[in-house]
């Protein structure tokens, strides 16, 4: 996907993805003493959840913090959204296990083919409460993503996608 980057690379101001929470942006470098040692602090602000998240330096790279995917990489996430739903014939504890697996991944094509597979047609049956709960948060990543990226506010972004989702062809 990218280039791996030196954890200092991130700077103030910057949207950076971290793969537990999605789409953030770094407010601030500070030093803080934990435990008897110095150690130097990314500052995350998640403005919609309203939650602050302190990262290391030296282990964002390894926790999986990244900057946000270039266009190619979210022009083929939306590629993503047109193709027909795989659905695993497995239990659904195991497909569930996976399917928040891909969204925690932080991974951008991982998150549209958890919401290309579980999107439901207005003729389709119903979701259950846990396919609902893990559609809408792979939807929710995927669409803060592409707000940002695009430069565009996150309704557009859902519009976009759900305009995607909906001129596909129907699942069989």
């Amino acid at each position: 996907m990218t280039k791996a980057r030196k954890s200092q690379d991130f700077s103030p101001n910057e949207y950076v993805v971290y793969p537990a929470h999605g789409v953030g942006r770094v407010v601030k470098i500070e030093e803080q003493e934990v435990a008897g040692l110095n150690l130097e602090l990314f500052v995350i602000a998640f403005e919609k959840d309203k939650m602050t998240l302190r990262v290391p330096t030296a282990k964002a790279v390894e926790v999986g913090m990244r900057p946000l995917s270039d266009p190619i990489v979210v022009s083929k996430a939306l590629d993503t959204l047109k193709g027909k739903a795989r659905v695993k014939r497995a239990m659904w504890s195991r497909r569930a296990q996976e399917y928040e697996q891909k969204i925690n991944s932080g991974d951008l094509i991982s998150i549209a083919e958890v919401v290309r597979d579980l999107h439901r047609a207005d003729d389709q049956r119903e979701q259950s409460y846990s396919e609902r709960q893990l559609y809408e948060a792979a939807l929710e990543r995927l669409t803060r993503e592409l707000a940002v990226v695009k430069g565009i506010d996150e309704a557009s972004a859902t519009a976009q996608m759900v305009e995607v989702l909906t001129s596909r062809p129907a699942a069989a």
